[in-house]
């Protein structure tokens, strides 16, 4: 009750003191006291101060959010926000004139300054007594338009610049070359065209956000780069000469990696590089997929030879690399193979490797077009470079393979295959040696030389003959038998007591004395067999397996009584 009463002579003192304000003003204007102003004066007064709606004629933008509470007005601007989303817009390609229809919303219009609202709601409430009174009244006279902000988002103009506007692109087309038998025929250009994604998003972003009003009439032009294609007929008329040539033979390969060397070849025939570009051959020829051409084939990886899509396909970066040696072009990258290749000489090689970035590069070094010729014949690959000769007919030519170390390798690596049945035993990798090497490059002029330089360095490194031997269905004494020839690492200690597990019994359900037995006959085996290989090692092993299976069999026989 005494609350109530408290807040009734806060009112009162409130409409007194505005009244006596009202007065003063009109007073001192010279004018008399209006009726009106009188009300304005009560309605200031009683104006709650906890009030959270919105006075009267209060605009955000075009919409009228009078006598509305903050969450009421943010619903009616995004309304409105959402209503121009859906509006048309219509880009129009400056180049060509093509228009495309779009809707704000594909450009992520949004609306940017939500906290707008929270301004509104404060208007007419701020500042004492007097101050919000002329804010009321300024407002019920003239109203109060605040600004609605709109905003468009990189990500989605830039998306919707690539999904939707592929009408306004295309790729320019260079001049090529086509062999037809022996000459070549010139294939016309044609300029492409790519939107300036920059400018775009620039144009996009005004005419959206600066007093836009919506609508469906709205054209934005967009402006959209033009790209000459390289060439033209009289530079391509240039190429006619052989620059360079090279083959390898691939005659022991299988069915599979035939196929990718082709595929491989296929990928790069018909290049035309024009004068200071570059090819990248791992560029042209990938990705190593099924999908792509390719086949399951063996390949070098961490020393061994795996199967993998695209086996092989370094005999062809490798033939490329020597017909660009013999033209003379710019080297940019090249490595050579993990372990030695059996088609071309120690550092003649030029391995590729999609997971390692392992490439074959060089750029056209000379003042006109080339063209890369590649074919497969009878199981021989072979690239030809033509080109604009204009070397001294004179000079020469040629390149040095030296082997400057040879690295043997020592031993055997024995891999235990439990899907192989006991007594498998077969090489399925030969040793391969190790090498350090480089590459000459020796000119000669009338048939004099003139200069010899090393252009490469290559190591491989040696591995291991593989012997895969089987242990499946093995008994433990058995399998301890064979891990006991591994040991010695004499591969033929190792596969002559293989060889024995298969005569010998081998279920898992053997007993005890039956094993032990096994284990015994498997020992002799390996005894005979290190007898015959006259290593001491070897034979010292045998002996001790040969006494711990007479141990183990005694041991069996005295459990059976």
């Amino acid at each position: 009750m005494k609350r109530k009463q408290i807040r009734k002579k806060r009112i009162f003192l409130l409409t007194v003191g505005c009244l006596g304000l009202a007065l003063f003003f009109s007073v001192k204007k010279g004018r008399p006291v209006r009726a009106q102003e009188v009300s304005y004066a009560l309605s200031a007064a009683q104006e709650k101060e906890e009030s959270n709606k919105i006075h009267n004629h209060v605009f955000i933008g075009t919409v009228d959010v009078s006598g509305m509470t903050a969450e009421e007005a943010r619903g009616a601007v995004q309304a409105y926000v959402n209503q121009l989303s859906g509006d048309k817009v219509t880009l129009v390609n400056k180049d060509t004139g093509e228009k495309l229809t779009l809707t704000a919303g594909d450009f992520g219009l949004s609306w940017k300054d939500p906290d707008m609202v929270e301004y509104a709601v404060e208007l007419g409430k701020r500042g004492n007594a007097v101050s919000r009174y002329k804010a009321i009244k300024d407002l019920n006279a003239s109203g109060e338009h605040l600004p609605l902000s709109l905003s468009v988002d990189s990500e989605e103009i830039a998306g919707t610049l690539q999904e939707k506007c592929a009408s306004f692109v295309s790729p320019a087309v260079n001049f090529g070359l086509k062999r037809v038998g022996s000459s070549f025929e010139i294939t016309e250009g044609r300029a492409g065209y790519e939107i300036d994604e920059k400018k775009a998003e620039e144009a996009i972003r005004t005419a959206l956000t600066k007093n836009w009003a919506g609508g469906d009439d709205t054209e934005i032009p967009l402006s959209v780069v033009k790209e000459e294609p390289k060439g033209n007929r009289e530079s391509l008329e240039q190429v006619k000469d052989v620059l360079g040539t090279f083959t390898t033979s691939y005659a022991t390969s299988g069915a599979a990696r035939c196929k990718n060397i082709a595929n491989g070849c296929r990928l790069i025939n018909g290049a035309t590089i024009y004068p200071g570009e570059e090819f990248s051959t791992l560029k042209a020829i990938s990705p190593f997929t099924e999908a792509n051409g390719y086949e399951l084939a063996g390949s070098y990886l961490n020393g061994t030879v795996v199967e993998s899509f695209g086996g092989g396909i370094c005999q062809v970066s490798t033939t490329l690399y020597n017909a660009c040696l013999k033209s003379e072009l710019e080297i940019k990258q090249r490595q050579n193979h993990s372990m030695i290749v059996n088609y071309v000489k120690p550092s003649m090689d030029a391995a590729i490797a999609e997971s390692s970035g392992k490439d074959f590069r060089f750029v056209n070094n000379t003042d006109a077009p080339i063209y890369i010729e590649g074919s497969t014949v009878g199981k021989s690959i072979t690239f030809t470079i033509y080109g604009c000769e204009k070397r001294d007919p004179n000079r020469e030519v040629s390149y040095e393979s030296e082997t400057l170390q040879t690295i043997d390798p020592v031993g055997v690596q024995v891999t235990m295959d439990a899907t192989k049945p006991a007594g498998f035993a077969r090489v399925t990798q030969s040793a391969h040696t190790g090498y350090k090497a480089q590459l000459w490059k020796v000119v000669k002029e009338n048939g004099q030389q003139v200069s010899r330089e090393v252009i490469n360095h290559s190591s491989y490194m040696p591995a291991k003959k593989i012997l895969t031997v089987g242990t499946a269905g093995a008994n433990p004494a058995s399998l301890e038998q064979l891990k006991a020839a591994v040991a010695t690492g004499d591969e033929a200690t190792i596969t002559q007591t293989a060889g024995a597990l298969a005569s010998a019994p081998q279920t898992p359900e053997q007993t005890p004395l039956a094993a032990a037995q096994a284990a015994v006959v498997a020992a002799n085996a390996q005894a005979q067999a290190a007898v015959q290989s006259g290593d001491p090692n070897a034979i010292a092993a045998a002996q001790a397996a040969q006494a711990q299976a007479a141990a183990a069999l005694a041991a069996a026989q005295a459990g059976t009584q």
